[in-house]
């Protein structure tokens, strides 16, 4: 059982390097495979899942190096929920794309996939800091390759955009790491912790530099507002099963956020715990504005889907904000439901894109598609799930929100954002649904209609991927008692960091003396 935690990173590695050299002229060994490789990914995340919800930290250690010298991995209930939700994503994504043909549309799909899977899974596992760096880089790389998956003008224009984007934010998380290794001498996580928290007043500047500059790397990855330019265009230009897979990025941002910001520079670090806590309530909500007025003024559906997952990271923000036991265990409730809501929101725009020919996503009249009954009714549940309507899992996870910061002064500058743009986000919905859905245009037009586009679109297996993404939210809906009573747990746990940093690194950390270069005691 032991090894299964490394597995995670080893299988989608091995099945991507296989695909590539010896499966890249066959799609339907591809599919095979593929897909096979990701249900296997979704039962050990499970297994894992289920692993960590007694409570126990296990710690893998590679090459049986101790840290803080070797590379560890750690299995918690936080990373294991967040194993589990990308392997449900990443299943319902991949069937999505072999459904409606999108990854027979380039070179390398599924070798892209799962390089991707190994680099989000890696994120999730690692108890280093630059591993963290590496694993980011690595889901970044095939990203870039998914974003221009089929070419087009446009999208490519998006993923150069995109990449200098993320370049950018690369550049500065190596800075962050070296200032920070620069002061402490140690990038392992519980390592990191415990020298943080012993260094004395007058070396504390240039960490102060370094995690200011791993929030803004990790706000940048998030969407944050002012620092989220690239996600309009980017998702929006993107295939739709790629969009629906990168609805796990931006949580990986957050996840970041969460883990350093409670394990290494949490609440009662008194050197850095101003850093976090003062600017990122004010840009959670300026974000979640922002996100809900884009839905309403998006022209295509693209981008109104887009600007919806700004805004759910605006509300993940709010609640991640004020570093609290019972404020984190409503932003993990409403990652969950964010992630599932983005991927659904996504797939069903794809739907409408594959059935309108030239008129593609436009908030415009257009012809009556096919099949509009079922889309139109997946569409306006996705719509109800992301502007935080009941009875879905989005308006129960705002409660959970709002009344997780009553504890804050400004808690009803608070509800008041969220209240106001969930009236926004269904004005949005509510103006591009019966646009596109209801004033259809019936009258024969002067050019060449893309029938033959429109009829042959398939609708069986993306239709039930969309049921099921669907699904899982009224789950999710239905068992918000039991969840949020594990999702608390995890809280309790990230805030004990005590057992996180005995787990990984049992032994005294020594502090490391800037001026003379050496240690002033310890066992390392």
């Amino acid at each position: 059982m032991m090894h299964w935690i490394i597995l995670p990173i080893i299988l989608p590695a091995v099945l991507g390097a296989v695909t590539v050299l010896a499966l890249r002229h066959h799609l339907v060994l591809q599919r095979v495979f593929s897909t096979a490789g990701t249900l296997a990914l979704l039962a050990i995340t499970l297994g894992l899942l289920w692993q960590a919800s007694s409570g126990d930290i296990t710690v893998y250690r590679l090459g049986d190096w101790d840290a803080p010298f070797g590379i560890v991995l750690v299995l918690d209930r936080l990373s294991a929920l967040m194993l589990a939700l990308t392997a449900v994503l990443a299943l319902g994504v991949q069937l999505y794309a072999i459904g409606s043909g999108w990854d027979g549309r380039g070179w390398h799909f599924h070798a892209l996939f799962q390089f991707q899977l190994m680099g989000i899974c890696g994120a999730f596992l690692t108890g280093d800091a630059f591993n963290l760096f590496v694993f980011f880089e690595i889901l970044l790389i095939a990203s870039y390759g998914l974003m221009i998956h089929g070419g087009g003008r446009r999208r490519i224009r998006a993923g150069v955009q995109y990449v200098v984007y993320n370049l950018l934010g690369s550049t500065l998380f190596l800075f962050a790491l070296g200032t920070i290794y620069a002061v402490t001498g140690t990038l392992n996580m519980a390592d990191l912790a415990e020298r943080v928290a012993q260094l004395p007043a007058e070396d504390t500047s240039l960490l102060r530099v370094g995690a200011a500059l791993m929030l803004l790397v990790f706000a940048i990855k998030g969407a944050v507002l002012p620092l989220h330019f690239w996600l309009p265009e980017t998702y929006a230009k993107a295939p739709a099963p790629v969009a629906a897979l990168f609805a796990i990025m931006t949580k990986v941002g957050a996840y970041a956020i969460l883990r350093l910001y409670t394990l290494v520079f949490g609440p009662e670090v008194e050197i850095t715990a101003d850093i976090a806590g003062t600017w990122l309530m004010p840009a959670a909500l300026v974000t979640l504005a922002a996100g809900m007025i884009g839905i309403l003024g998006a022209n295509r559906l693209g981008r109104l889907a887009a600007f919806a997952s700004i805004g759910s990271m605006g509300t993940l923000m709010i609640a991640i904000a004020p570093f609290t036991p019972e404020a984190t265990a409503a932003a993990l409730y409403y990652m969950i439901h964010s992630v599932l809501g983005s991927a659904l929101l996504f797939l069903v725009v794809d739907l409408v894109r594959e059935r309108r020919g030239t008129d593609e996503d436009l908030v415009t009249r257009a012809r009556p598609i096919a099949q509009a009954g079922l889309i139109s009714a997946l569409f306006f549940a996705a719509a109800i799930t992301m502007a935080g309507m009941p009875p879905l899992s989005g308006f129960l996870g705002k409660i959970l929100v709002m009344d997780a910061v009553r504890g804050e002064a400004a808690w009803p500058w608070i509800w008041a954002v969220i209240l106001v743009t969930s009236l926004i986000a269904i004005v949005g919905f509510g103006r591009a649904g019966t646009t596109v859905f209801w004033k259809t245009d019936d009258e024969p037009r002067d050019e060449a209609p893309d029938t033959a586009r429109t009829i042959a679109a398939p609708i069986g297996l993306p239709a039930t991927v969309c049921f099921g993404f669907l699904g899982a939210i009224a789950l999710v809906t239905a068992l918000s008692g039991p969840l949020t009573v594990y999702l608390q747990g995890t809280a309790d746990q990230l805030y004990a960091p005590e057992l996180y940093i005995t787990a990984v690194d049992p032994q005294p950390a020594v502090i490391y003396d800037p001026a003379s270069g050496t240690g002033k005691g310890g066992d390392h």
